[in-house]
């Protein structure tokens, strides 16, 4: 499926079910609902918590972000923004901003800050 199609089915959804009334601000907090049952799901996978099962949780995590793209793209259609062409345009722009090189000296600046941080907060520096 591409990413026009989809929007277009989610649109005729909405339409059929009368959420397309939905006002865009209240799209945008059920995204941000999301986000925070996003973030849950990668805290439990990165170790702040023993998930019971690992496979389960990153199904969760599947579904979590599936419904937080749904609302973006509704968000997007409520607006008339084609998310395919969007998307499209950022694939130039992200291209442009960071060359290959650029951004990997920039990903290891940062990944050794981390390490740092890291490194201080376990030795209490």
């Amino acid at each position: 499926m591409h990413i026009a199609e989809y929007q277009s089915w989610l649109e005729a959804y909405d339409r059929a079910r009368g959420f397309d009334r939905v006002q865009p601000a209240q799209t945008l907090v059920h995204a941000l609902e999301e986000m925070g049952e996003i973030a849950r799901e990668v805290l439990y996978l990165e170790g702040y918590r023993e998930p019971d099962d690992l496979d389960e949780c990153r199904a969760r995590l599947a579904g979590e972000l599936a419904d937080c793209m749904t609302f973006l793209f509704k968000l997007a259609y409520q607006f008339g923004i084609d998310m395919e062409d969007a998307l499209q345009a950022n694939q130039g722009k992200a291209n442009d901003r960071f060359p290959v090189e650029e951004g990997r000296q920039m990903a290891m600046r940062y990944l050794a800050r981390q390490r740092e941080r890291q490194r201080r907060e376990e030795t209490g520096d």
